[in-house]
């Protein structure tokens, strides 16, 4: 699991939440498209535990579900929801335990997008056990590494 935040790629952390936040080479349009396909989280994923799909819809929308072969020391299935979706803007999904992975895209102008993936653990079922176990601060470098993932994606 990468521990280092690339140069680039901003954080943010507060109590219940970690953000990454960069510059992307590309239309909101076309990032918005890349990230609502499950298909393509294995390539943006910042630590490397998410796989492949399992099902679901392959291009989501608000209320979809769907679900992804994961591998955190041993692998293992998870079923996901859409829980915010705003066209070509914001798309956000939870699993069984609540926590959100957000994305806010906002356009700056000549083709480029600011992208921001935030780990929410407020809306999860039970926050003080994230808490607990480190969260949000452990997810730094996932979701920085995400967004950097993202980021070299649309650079080629």
């Amino acid at each position: 699991m990468p521990t280092d935040v690339p140069d680039d790629v901003t954080t943010k952390r507060d109590r219940d939440t970690v953000s990454a936040t960069a510059v992307v080479e590309s239309t909101p349009e076309e990032i918005f498209e890349f990230l609502r396909r499950p298909a393509n989280h294995a390539v943006i994923s910042g630590d490397g535990s998410v796989r492949d799909t399992t099902g679901g819809d392959e291009r989501l929308a608000a209320g979809s579900r769907f679900g992804m072969k994961m591998k955190i020391g041993v692998p293992y299935r998870v079923s996901s929801k859409v829980r915010e979706f705003e066209e070509n803007r914001t798309i956000a999904w939870s699993h069984f335990g609540g926590h959100r992975w957000r994305w806010v895209l906002e356009p700056t102008g000549a083709g480029a997008t600011r992208v921001t993936e935030t780990f929410d653990q407020s809306t999860a079922v039970f926050p003080p056990g994230l808490r607990l176990a480190g969260f949000p601060k452990r997810h730094e470098a996932n979701v920085a590494r995400s967004v950097a993932n993202l980021r070299d994606h649309f650079a080629r």
